[in-house]
C-alpha cells in the first residue's frame, strides 16, 4: 500500500495484524514525521525513496493507492509506468478514493485524448471507493493467479525472519 501518509499507513498495518497477518513495512528516512508505526512485525528502513519503491515493488502482488502526495505519485506513475512498458505483468493497482484522485483520472483521460497514452493504459488499474471492489480485483488478479493463498511465504533474511517463522 501507498499513499495517505502515517494514519492510513497504521490503519493497514493494524489491520494486517488483527486480520492474523504479518505486517512488514517499508520505511523511508526523513527529516520529519516519518517513524515506524506500532503494528509493524518487521521493517526495513530506507535512506533512499528509489531503493524503496524497488523493494516495495518486487515483493509486492498488488499495490492499493491511497489518497497521498508528491511521493505517493512518483510510486504509482513508476508502477504504472512499468506495467505499460511490460516490464511488470499481472499487477494490479487500485487507487482509493474517486473524488480525490478525479482531477488525476481527468488529466489521464486528456492523456488519451491527446494519444500520449492509449485507451488501454486505462485499464491498468481500477479506480473505487469499494472495498469490496478493492478486494475482488486483488483477489481475481493475484491471489488466485499466484495461488497465494495455498502458498506458504518464504521470509527474506533482511526483514529479519528465520526458518519461516
Amino acid at each position: 500500500m501507498t499513499g495517505g501518509g502515517p494514519g492510513i499507513m497504521e490503519a493497514a498495518n493494524r489491520g494486517a495484524r488483527e486480520a492474523g497477518g504479518k505486517s512488514v513495512g517499508c520505511n523511508i528516512e526523513l527529516p520529519f514525521e516519518q517513524e515506524p508505526n506500532p503494528y509493524m512485525d518487521k521493517w526495513v528502513t530506507f535512506k533512499y525513496f528509489f531503493v524503496r519503491k524497488f523493494l516495495l515493488m518486487k515483493y509486492s502482488y498488488a499495490y492499493v493507492v491511497m489518497p497521498g502526495g508528491a511521493g505517493t505519485m512518483d510510486e504509482l506513475f513508476e508502477t504504472l509506468t512499468l506495467i505499460q512498458t511490460k516490464k511488470i505483468s499481472d499487477f494490479p493497482v487500485v487507487i482509493m478514493g474517486k473524488e480525490y484522485w478525479l482531477n488525476l483520472y481527468e488529466l489521464l483521460e486528456d492523456f488519451v485524448k491527446n494519444k500520449t497514452i492509449s485507451s488501454e493504459d486505462m485499464k491498468l488499474f481500477i479506480l473505487t471507493d469499494s472495498v469490496d471492489e478493492a478486494m475482488d480485483h486483488i483477489e481475481k488478479n493475484a491471489v488466485e493467479r499466484y495461488k497465494l493463498i495455498k502458498k506458504k511465504y518464504n521470509p527474506l533474511s533482511f526483514f529479519g525472519e528465520k526458518n519461516g517463522k
